[in-house]
């Protein structure tokens, strides 16, 4: 079984700043995780000035601006996405990033060349971006949150549309055609994995529903992961016991400092327990077949019971319920053979407690 992959979100919990994104960098390559994720937008290209916050961001940013305003706080340019791409490299780590609009697809395949693509929930339904997206090539994370079985069918034949390249004109109708063809469910196969996901920060645990990812898995016949954004990391450590292939979760430098998605989000301690507690549990997974392990078969004579004198006994006497039990250790004749020994004649004198 391949190990999850595991992506820290670092998002724009570095408020702007390069030093502080260079610092989630590290922080998340000595968590030990595999990816670490950044968001790449140009604010006008992806907010209308007349959008509204949601409401947990107007608990954690100021009041008086509005999305647009926010959001153009945390753009970070082509140099910065470079510099943290080369620190990426030093550390020892993936640098991956989600694009929110048409010119950051170009900067991240164009200029950065990244070899994966990772779609926000909230694109879900982003006709031509997800068109633009697959006309690139790359693999595609897909996160499914705010979704319905037919939102997210509907995005996956925009992506089929657009990685057979076909010359035909973009229509629903040709989304719907391209995923119900052969050719078009192969190419998803090789190139879309599907995050199931909670949009809420933080996500109630009463909306996770983590039994979706089984959903979506026989729905769509594509690897299922998990996109995190709940308090704490059971959630994303249970995820990966029901078979979760990816891992995300937000996490900051300090849950304390402003912005839109601190106080969602690991602290870098945490977000180490996280990936060691993954590890751990992939270890337990296993392979699914029932048998002793190695430390088992040590102990098994020692915890199992062997066929005993329940007394002392006599060569010539008959075994009975009277003079037969079992005891540990088990490195005698099993209890199963209790019935079998009953009514037999003792071929020679048992101590008490000594084994049959």
């Amino acid at each position: 079984m391949n190990p999850t992959l595991i992506i820290a979100e670092a998002g724009v919990n570095h408020n702007g700043s390069l030093d502080r994104a260079l610092a989630l960098v590290d922080a998340a390559a000595a968590a030990g995780a595999d990816i670490v994720k950044f968001q790449t937008f140009r604010a006008e290209a992806e907010i209308s000035r007349y959008a509204e916050k949601a409401d947990y961001q107007k608990q954690t940013t100021a009041s008086a601006e509005n999305q647009l305003d926010m959001v153009r706080q945390l753009e970070l340019g082509l140099d910065a996405h470079r510099i943290i791409a080369a620190r990426c490299g030093e550390r020892g780590i993936r640098f991956l990033s989600t694009p929110f609009d048409e010119p950051s697809i170009d900067l991240l395949v164009d200029e950065m060349d990244l070899p994966i693509i990772k779609v926000s929930s909230g694109d879900i339904a982003s006709g031509p971006l997800l068109l633009k997206m697959a006309r690139t090539g790359r693999p595609i994370i897909l996160s499914t949150g705010m979704s319905t079985l037919g939102d997210i069918e509907a995005a996956l034949g925009a992506l089929a549309f657009g990685y057979l390249e076909t010359t035909t004109a973009p229509s629903r109708t040709g989304f719907e055609e391209a995923y119900l063809s052969a050719a078009g469910r192969s190419a998803l196969g090789d190139h879309v994995t599907l995050l199931h996901c909670t949009t809420e920060y933080p996500a109630p645990f009463a909306e996770v529903n983590l039994r979706a990812m089984e959903t979506l898995r026989l729905a769509f016949g594509l690897p299922v992961g998990y996109s995190d954004h709940t308090e704490g990391i059971a959630i994303p450590v249970a995820a990966v016991a029901l078979g979760a292939t990816v891992i995300e979760k937000h996490f900051t430098l300090d849950r304390n400092l402003p912005g839109p998605d601190h106080k969602a989000s690991l602290e870098p301690i945490e977000l180490a327990a996280m990936v060691a507690a993954i590890r751990q549990v992939e270890q337990a997974l296993g392979n699914g077949i029932k048998i002793p392990g190695a430390s088992e078969l040590r102990n098994k004579p020692i915890a199992r019971k062997s066929l005993v004198a329940a007394r002392a006994i006599r060569a010539g006497e008959i075994f009975s319920e009277e003079n037969l039990t079992s005891k540990r250790p088990g490195n005698g004749t099993s209890p199963m053979e209790y019935w079998a020994y009953l009514g037999k004649v003792a071929m020679r004198d048992y101590g008490e407690d000594e084994t049959l």
